[in-house]
């Protein structure tokens, strides 16, 4: 077991526990920037990983009903054939350095569309007015299953998405839906997703047992921690936080130099604080317009 792949584990652990996201998207380029592990392997090694956290997460929600099984249903016959495909896909397309160079970048596009999903997620889910009555939608059975092909063909190809890109998808999708309960319903597909990509690394891939086990010791615990503050996280301060690292991970992923990767986190960071200065003074006019209820009504 290697000590220090398992603090990385256990702080995108803790991560992924506090906000339901950032697994594949962080651990995989940790291992590929820092530790020097081959892309596949990395990829490889880190989805099967994800294969025994997810059911921790769609258990919790399954339990508490916040689950639609119907999308659910759609959702894996999609996902679940095109992340087996993927993984073939991948290797069919080559072998060496040429491979290893084509999931480097994919994974560095997946990171880039991952982070714009975590920007367009919250003003999505704010577009909604807060008391909002919710009218349940008809599962849209085509294009669900169209987003859990292509979520599974992105997830087997880079390990990224089963998570924070396909619940964006989903969020534009179906905006009447409560957003505990898509956010459920992802969790659950995404165990058998994550399986049958897991299933594919480890049968075509470059799967490692050792590195799998030192990412897991860190992991589960991490998840666990992360999982029990989630109700306290401070969302408006992970978030700009995990956008930087990725876009970072992602622009290094994608070949850039060292200035031009500062360049595009100091871009990230100025243009989260304008989105959270916008939404603010958005926040402040909403509350200013709303109606006086109760003894201030009846002052004025």
């Amino acid at each position: 077991m290697d000590p220090i792949v398992a603090l990385a584990g256990l702080l995108v652990g803790f991560v992924v526990g506090l906000t339901g996201m950032g697994g594949g998207a962080l651990m995989t380029p940790i291992l590929v920037l820092l530790f020097k592990i081959e892309p596949l392997a990395a990829v490889s090694s880190d989805i099967v990983a994800s294969m025994i956290m997810k059911p921790i997460g769609g258990g919790v929600h399954f339990k508490r009903g916040s689950v639609n099984k119907e999308l659910v249903k759609w959702l894996v016959m999609g996902s679940v054939p095109s992340a087996f495909l993927g993984v073939v896909l991948l290797k069919t397309l080559g072998q060496g350095p040429a491979l290893q160079g084509l999931v480097k970048s994919s994974l560095g596009v997946a990171l880039v569309v991952v982070s714009i999903g975590l920007v367009v997620r919250p003003l999505l889910s704010r577009a909604r007015r807060p008391g909002e009555s919710l009218v349940p939608m008809p599962v849209k059975k085509v294009p669900t299953l169209l987003i859990g092909i292509a979520g599974g063909l992105i997830v087997g190809l880079t390990s990224v998405g089963s998570g924070s890109l396909m619940i964006i998808m989903l969020l534009m999708l179906y905006p009447s839906f409560k957003l505990s309960e898509l956010v459920g319903t992802d969790l659950v597909q995404a165990v058998p997703l994550v399986a049958s990509a897991a299933l594919g690394h480890i049968l075509f891939g470059d799967f490692q047992l050792a590195l799998t086990a030192s990412i897991l010791v860190g992991a589960i615990p991490g998840v666990f921690i992360g999982a029990q503050l989630s109700s306290r996280a401070p969302d408006y301060v992970i978030r700009p936080a995990l956008i930087v690292v990725l876009l970072a991970s992602s622009s290094k992923l994608l070949g850039a130099s060292n200035q031009l990767a500062a360049i595009v986190v100091a871009a990230a960071a100025v243009a989260m604080v304008a989105v959270n200065v916008l939404m603010s003074a958005a926040r402040r006019r909403a509350e200013a317009q709303k109606p006086l209820v109760g003894a201030d009504a009846t002052a004025r």
